[in-house]
């Protein structure tokens, strides 16, 4: 039972080496492009995860056709271009700045100056409304001083 559990365990560890991709490149330029365009390449199917990180079996194609482009001698520029042109903007995790990215980039601008003017007008509003409350309150303690006078003056006659 012992040699079983250990043939057993044997033929496991081969299925972790399986999962794991080995790129051979020829100079050590391209191994560094290449983990440049898979950490700068978002997975379209994972959310906020580069091709790099991904398991998925998409950027898993992607890793490959990165790889098999550079080993055809494109550039980092041309590349990026096929995938851009193939997959949209969105593919890049830093797209550039343009009529159609305009949203992504001044979007979250929009919504905090949004958010600082509601904030403003909230916080300018109570302050009014608590000096009106503040200014009532005089008046009507002014009011029922005198009603309290009245009164004392009333009954001492």
């Amino acid at each position: 039972m012992k040699y079983l559990s250990i043939i057993f365990l044997l033929i496991l560890s081969g299925a972790v080496f399986a999962s794991t991709e080995f790129r051979k490149f020829d100079n050590p330029e391209q191994q560094a492009v290449f983990e440049n365009l898979t950490s700068e390449l978002r997975c379209l199917v994972c959310q906020n995860q580069t091709i790099a990180d991904s398991n998925a079996e998409l950027a898993a194609d992607l890793r490959r056709q990165v790889y098999e482009m550079l080993e055809q001698g494109k550039s980092k520029q041309d590349i990026i271009q096929f995938m851009t042109d193939r997959y949209g903007d969105f593919v890049l995790y830093n797209p550039p700045f343009k009529a159609k990215t305009g949203l992504l980039w001044l979007g979250p601008v929009a919504f905090l100056l949004i958010g600082l003017i509601v904030v403003f007008l909230f916080v300018r509003r109570k302050k009014s409304t608590l000096r009106s409350q503040a200014e009532l309150g005089n008046e009507h303690s002014e009011k029922m001083k005198k009603i309290h006078n009245l009164l004392e003056k009333g009954e001492q006659s």
